[in-house]
């Protein structure tokens, strides 16, 4: 099994997203222990917001790249390998301004390539990445899953269609929320989230 595991709180050791991705990661190496793990801290190594230069590098015959254009072509070329090569993709989710943080949205953007990660039909788009599960190890620090904020979740759910478009239906959620609304209720939500991650089964 290959797993694909990426952080972008930009927290820490702090990070509650974090802690959940590893504890993932450590339930799946519990379960298959050849499993190899390919990861990228987005903050740390962060990658370069699409440009023209990464957004047309493509579409630029090898030998008329520029430097600045051969690069981010390697650095497209190497996300989406590890992309394709991975079983199972679990993705530390922090909650920012509604939403997911930049750095993952960079990575996203990336991915995302029309002809390569899905494309468009007469039917449609149709997605070209299958057969592979999605973790999401969410984090927020109020309660959006359910209730009045619920209209103001714009992580899980914009993370779920950008999979689906490119084929990756299998997309479970690990969440702990409400982990800044005082010490008890950010307790219970890591215990009930650590219960979940601990029934987690991905075959081989």
């Amino acid at each position: 099994m290959n797993i694909l595991h990426l952080d972008s709180s930009i927290l820490g050791d702090q990070s509650v997203s974090r802690q959940l991705s590893r504890q993932v990661v450590e339930r799946l190496r519990q379960q298959h222990e050849a499993a190899q793990v390919t990861y990228r801290d987005l903050v740390a190594n962060a990658i370069p917001h699409l440009d023209m230069a990464s957004l047309s590098a493509g579409q630029v015959p090898a030998d008329q790249r520029n430097t600045d254009q051969s690069a981010q072509f390697e650095l497209t070329e190497t996300l989406l390998n590890e992309l394709f090569s991975a079983d199972v993709i679990v993705i530390g989710l922090p909650f920012y301004n509604f939403g997911m943080p930049s750095q993952l949205k960079a990575w996203i953007d990336r991915i995302a390539q029309s002809g390569r990660t899905f494309r468009y039909t007469e039917n449609g788009p149709e997605g070209l990445v299958t057969g592979k599960k999605v973790i999401l190890a969410s984090s927020r620090g109020g309660v959006y899953s359910q209730g009045p904020a619920s209209a103001m979740e714009h992580q899980e759910s914009h993370l779920t269609s950008v999979f689906g478009l490119l084929g990756l239906s299998d997309v479970v959620t690990v969440r702990a929320e409400g982990v800044n609304m005082g010490d008890d209720f950010k307790n219970q939500a890591l215990a009930a989230a650590g219960e979940q991650i601990d029934r987690l089964t991905v075959a081989a």
